[in-house]
């Protein structure tokens, strides 16, 4: 049977990792045996920080509600609490952009969760 080289092989992986290690400094963007655990680690990096971002997305939401029932004279778990005992079902996102874009609109809504507590 003949010898199989993993020349070629090896080019296509270099290249693959090389391509996506343009931008960093120095030997991590122009040697391969530098550049792999650089992009290995920026990728994990990546998956850790797309998770994040659905995390602080999250807090600043609330922050907005927050502020936005605190200005009607309600705190925020009393907020989501009158609205749940209402059966108003509206996301935080929502919620948060009404809070900023129709504040009078917010305020109906703070006056109905506060007649269901």
């Amino acid at each position: 049977m003949a010898r199989i080289k993993g020349a070629v092989n090896a080019k296509k992986k270099h290249k693959k990792i090389l391509k996506l290690a343009k931008g960093f400094y120095g030997q991590k963007s122009l040697v391969f045996r530098a550049a792999n655990p650089a992009v290995m680690r920026s990728l994990r990096s990546a998956y850790v920080g797309r998770k994040l971002r659905k995390r602080d997305f999250r807090k600043l939401w609330i922050a907005r509600i927050n502020a936005g029932a605190r200005q009607n004279g309600l705190s925020y778990s009393k907020f989501m609490n009158g609205l749940k005992k209402a059966n108003i079902d509206i996301n935080r996102k929502v919620l948060s952009e009404m809070a900023i874009s129709h504040p009078e609109d917010f305020a109906n809504l703070v006056t109905v969760a506060k007649g269901h507590l």
